[in-house]
């Protein structure tokens, strides 16, 4: 049975409290209140939607693991945001039935922290780090050690006393996610031994996911208005399972006791949700590339000074989905959007496409 510790900045951990379930739901000191909400989180990979090519190969690196008594080798999980790297952690610790740390690379401030961290692990742990290409540059060079020789380096004393003790560390498992590969070093990279990324959802994974958080929530929710909901998620499980909840609200006030189409299409038009799935910010980019840009290409630092948005916001969040799908498109000489586009907006082709023939 999986146990979660979540240790703090400060490198202090403390044990959950035994319960029933494989696996708790992390629960931070300011999130106490909603601890007696049910967790919407899988618990295991039959319970886990989606993803069936990862689970397939992790279902055997885990076995593999167990019939020959060993911690799980080090994992590194890739993926935009929401697509669920964190659970696929928690289910990894449930099946192989250890406790799971939990902690993110802006929390391991310095070397001490780490060691604190590394120190509380028992025997087969995972010690989890999300966005871990945060980690400071010190910091990932003392993991160097800790993956490869199973001890980590730390200075003791001072001035002309000063010496670096090794302290062996019992033997563990990291679980590393990170929204951008890029920004991790090759060395830390390379010493996962396996290295594998979270793709977007189906939209007819995504209505299971819908419905089986409506399941949860206590309510329920029909086929049609299922897929509703998962065709507007953006490819997401975790936007899912936010405008499940919302849809919920609007089709509970409304008197009503299970999300058909018609509640998911009202419920997500207040949300200002739209038939393709782009929120007020998605019509904004497009809005913004047709109206200043002639329809592009614009560089993209432009186009975010532009927006008043942060550039790596336009990047992981809202350019992944509308390339996905088929609204903008990436040029060598900056964004562009496409006839789907101008067709979504209601506007006209311009002639010649404005700066450059627009993509079909």
């Amino acid at each position: 049975m999986a146990r979660v510790r979540h240790d703090d900045g400060a490198g202090r951990s403390k044990a959950a409290a035994a319960e029933p379930s494989p696996v708790r739901s992390v629960v931070r000191a300011s999130e106490e209140g909603a601890a007696e909400e049910p967790s919407l989180r899988p618990r295991t990979m039959d319970e886990y939607i989606g993803q069936t090519a990862l689970k397939r190969k992790l279902r055997v690196f885990v076995d593999a693991a167990k019939q020959r008594s060993e911690p799980l080798d080090h994992v590194l999980l890739h993926g935009p945001p929401g697509l669920g790297k964190t659970t696929m952690a928690q289910i990894l610790a449930n099946e192989m039935g250890v406790r799971i740390h939990i902690t993110s690379g802006p929390a391991v401030e310095h070397k001490g922290v780490l060691a604190g961290h590394l120190t509380a692990l028992e025997s087969g742990d995972v010690l989890f780090i999300d966005e871990i290409h945060r980690l400071p540059p010190i910091v990932e060079e003392s993991l160097y050690s800790a993956m490869e020789d199973g001890r980590i380096d730390l200075p003791v004393g001072e001035g002309t006393r000063a010496r670096t003790m090794p302290f062996a560390l019992a033997p563990f498992t990291l679980v590393g996610a990170t929204t951008r590969t890029a920004l991790l070093g090759a060395p830390l990279r390379e010493r996962f031994q396996i290295v594998e990324g979270l793709e977007y959802y189906a939209d007819s994974e995504l209505a299971a996911i819908v419905q089986r958080t409506a399941r949860i929530l206590g309510f329920s929710a029909t086929d049609a208005g299922a897929a509703e909901i998962g065709r507007r998620s953006r490819g997401t499980p975790r936007i899912a399972n936010r405008l499940t909840r919302r849809v919920r609200d609007f089709t509970q006030v409304r008197g009503r006791d299970a999300i058909d189409r018609a509640d998911a299409e009202y419920g997500l038009g207040e949300l200002g949700i739209d038939p393709e799935g782009l929120d007020a910010i998605d019509r904004r980019v497009l809005v913004a590339i047709v109206d200043l840009f002639d329809g592009g290409p614009v560089g993209i630092d432009a186009l975010a000074a532009t927006l008043s948005e942060p550039r790596d916001t336009l990047e992981d969040v809202y350019e992944p989905f509308l390339l996905q799908r088929g609204f903008l498109v990436r040029t060598p000489r900056g964004r562009q959007v496409t006839r789907k586009a101008l067709a979504h907006l209601g506007r006209e082709v311009p002639p010649g496409g404005g700066q450059g023939e627009l993509p079909l």
